[in-house]
């Protein structure tokens, strides 16, 4: 449509008429005479509203999720964080209970030992110096350790340390196969040197080849002159193999360590020897196996077995029936 002066005249009669029927549908109110006119536009023009609001709300929620985004995703990390602190507490908690479960039994060996104990914990663990079991604790000269110094934990013989520094020191583990120590049987008390074997059990010649030994049998430390580098009475480990050569000046069994050098974590250094050797009180009771009960089966007169248990009184009543005297010879 060109722009012309009749096309003008038309625009200003249409706006013209345009505002007298708002004007009269606004002064009529229920009664407007528009009503009707209304309500044909609706139902014509109804649907395609909704048409064109279901294809432009996507677009809008679309819209207003990236708006929101921003404050979502924090939300989100928010949760995340606080996820994580809740399993680090859960974890903090086992680990918590794990060492002190391991500080207890390690009070009650340096107990039992009389030994005077500097506790550390384990920061390290490999090659060091040119040993291939080693491990590395966070407590040095400012705490009083030197070398040669034996390091335990609560089941026994962890190794003796090698080098000391201001704030941590190195610890040879008694698997090592540079590790020599000498031990002792308990209760016969022979006397021999027990050698590291790494993820093997240790090796340890007993000085009699005579020896009486069976497996099963436990070993603690001998002990050194002057204490180092090992102090007596310290539980090494139990013979699970007899080496059945005989005739020999040695016997050799082989001894399972009684520490899981695999899951170090709290140990004790002996910073103070006992007064006296421990000898092997420092080893934890055997448990008592209870008797298996017995049943005793005899045989009566006639044939048929009775059976009671072993150890019922003497008096107890006979399955089988006793003659008197006066029955013999009829009467």
């Amino acid at each position: 449509m060109r722009d012309t002066k009749e096309s003008r005249l038309l625009l200003v009669l249409l706006v013209a008429i345009a505002f007298a029927l708002i004007t009269a549908d606004i002064r009529g109110g229920d009664q407007s005479p528009l009503n009707g006119a209304r309500s044909a536009a609706a139902a014509v023009f109804g649907p395609v509203e909704n048409g064109v609001a279901s294809a432009v709300n996507p677009v809008g929620n679309a819209i207003a999720a990236v708006r929101d985004s921003g404050s979502r995703h924090d939300r989100i990390a928010q949760l995340q964080l606080q996820n994580e602190k809740l399993k680090q507490q859960l974890g903090s908690s086992a680990l918590t209970r794990n060492r002190a479960n391991e500080l207890d039994k390690l009070l009650k060996t340096a107990g039992a030992g009389q030994y005077g104990i500097k506790g550390a914990q384990v920061i390290a663990i490999g090659a060091a110096q040119g040993f291939s079991w080693t491990i590395t604790i966070d407590a040095g000269t400012n705490d009083g350790i030197q070398r040669d110094m034996t390091v335990i934990n609560g089941d026994g013989l962890v190794g003796r340390v090698t080098t000391a520094s201001a704030t941590t020191s190195t610890v040879l583990l008694a698997c090592d196969p540079d590790f020599t120590v000498g031990t002792r049987m308990e209760k016969s008390m022979e006397l021999g040197f027990g050698t590291g074997q790494g993820d093997r059990p240790m090796k340890v010649q007993l000085l009699d080849g005579r020896a009486d030994v069976h497996v099963g049998d436990r070993l603690v430390t001998f002990g050194s002159q002057g204490d180092k580098p090992f102090v007596p009475g310290v539980p090494v480990g139990k013979v699970v193999r007899i080496d059945p050569g005989a005739g020999e000046l040695t016997r050799t069994v082989e001894v399972q360590p009684f520490v899981s050098f695999s899951e170090l974590d709290i140990v004790g250094v002996v910073v103070v020897p006992p007064r006296t050797d421990p000898r092997d009180t420092v080893l934890p009771p055997k448990p008592q196996v209870k008797p298996t009960p017995t049943v005793t089966v005899t045989v009566g007169p006639s044939g048929a077995p009775s059976g009671k248990p072993s150890g019922a009184p003497s008096g107890a009543p006979s399955d089988t029936p006793s003659e008197s005297p006066d029955s013999q010879d009829g009467f």
